[in-house]
């Protein structure tokens, strides 16, 4: 059964409203355009039904917001009412370009500012919606996953205490560790990739590439992301390879034990195009590291994959990295705040998620089976058959 089959013979669990924070307004404003789309289009075979009241809308944004005194706090207003809507929130915690005054001086809004700003939204809601769905893309205090150690364990209690707070279900894109589904077990927890939309720029981008075990090397930068790179390269038939991080663990140093090498672990890569997955570039000091040692083992091209581009250094350094030749591409999808100055790099491409954030809400608010939107296999293989059989064609 099609999509669209799947939708005109469901009920929804109640009328949608889309709440988007300040910190995904971009992205929100994208979703919801797709919704509107998706549902003028639906003949749903229930249409008449009382229970469609406000199905197909214009407009499925929440009207709220989250002003703060001069103090520093906050609040939470909704300008509408939320009794009886199926009420999905949408939040990106690495959004650091917003801010606010607090005595006289200017902050700029940190992970926990934007989550104590969830919780706010959450509370105003005070118990009338029919149901809440967070949507984080960036799951907050992710690498944060496990205690080591005298150190608090921030992702879990963060799950648990949403949870607590009245969310049903709670919706992440490659999370770091989606063990930390655990705090909660009896709860909603959906973690989703990003491999099809990667594949669907490659294609849209590259006009020779070849996929295949000959020609392409899918890299894992680490042994934390390897499962991402066996899954993509058994999709597209390609082989597989992985460096292995050796780190200084007597030494740490912001935060964390300084890497002294990477180890790479897999076949000879000389001529073949490489196609590095991991889900995140932080400071992006350990991805370039690793295109480099790629690079000096003779690599034809290399284009670097990531869901979260957060660029905690800034973007000299892959500037420099471009020119020098160390890499080809970098990737990343539109799940988190990207500097505006990354998107005129011309070696920074963008995988659009908004559609196919849009349709895990739709199927969400009909209560029916994510299998279909969960797993790409047969979407990824499609759109390599079109691009194999005419390039000209090539239109996904």
């Amino acid at each position: 059964m099609s999509y669209l089959d799947e939708l005109e013979n469901a009920m929804p669990v109640a009328p949608l409203k889309l709440m988007v924070l300040d910190s995904a307004a971009g992205l929100g404003n994208r979703v919801n355009d797709y919704l509107v789309d998706y549902r003028s289009k639906v003949n749903n075979v229930y249409n008449n039904d009382p229970a469609f009241q406000g199905y197909a809308e214009k407009d499925y944004l929440f009207k709220f917001s989250t002003p703060r005194f001069n103090s520093g706090e906050g609040k939470a207003v909704l300008a509408e009412t939320v009794r009886g809507k199926d009420l999905f929130i949408l939040v990106d915690v690495c959004n650091h370009s917003l801010t606010y005054k607090m005595n006289g001086y200017i902050n700029h809004m940190s992970p926990d500012d934007h989550y104590q700003d969830l919780k706010r939204v959450i509370a105003a809601t005070n118990g009338k919606a029919h149901r809440i769905n967070v949507i984080m893309p960036f799951l907050y205090e992710g690498r944060q996953h496990r205690r080591a150690g005298r150190e608090s364990l921030d992702c879990a209690y963060a799950f648990e205490e949403l949870t607590q707070m009245g969310v049903t279900n709670f919706i992440t894109f490659d999370a770091h560790d989606p063990r930390i589904q655990n705090a909660a077990p009896l709860s909603g927890f959906d973690n989703f990739t990003a491999h099809y939309q990667f594949a669907r720029a490659l294609l849209r981008s590259e006009k020779d590439l070849v996929f295949d075990k000959d020609h392409i090397i899918v890299i894992s930068p680490d042994e934390g992301a390897l499962e991402r790179a066996i899954y993509f390269s058994s999709v597209i038939g390609a082989d597989t390879g992985m460096f292995y991080k050796r780190r200084d663990y007597s030494t740490i140093v912001n935060g964390k034990n300084p890497i002294v090498a990477h180890e790479f672990l897999g076949n000879d890569i000389e001529g073949k195009d490489i196609i590095i997955i991991d889900d995140m570039i932080s400071s992006g000091d350990s991805m370039l590291d690793t295109s480099r040692q790629l690079k000096a083992m003779k690599a034809k091209r290399v284009f670097i994959c990531t869901t979260f581009g957060l660029f905690t250094n800034g973007l000299s350094s892959f500037d420099k990295a471009y020119a020098d030749g160390i890499f080809d591409k970098v990737i990343t999808t539109n799940l988190s705040y990207r500097p505006p100055e990354l998107l005129t790099k011309p070696y920074y491409m963008e995988a659009d998620m908004s559609k196919f954030l849009a349709s895990i809400i739709d199927f969400l608010n009909h209560d029916l089976s994510m299998e279909m939107v969960s797993t790409p296999t047969e979407k990824i293989q499609r759109i390599i058959e079109l691009y194999n059989d005419d390039l000209e064609i090539f239109k996904v």
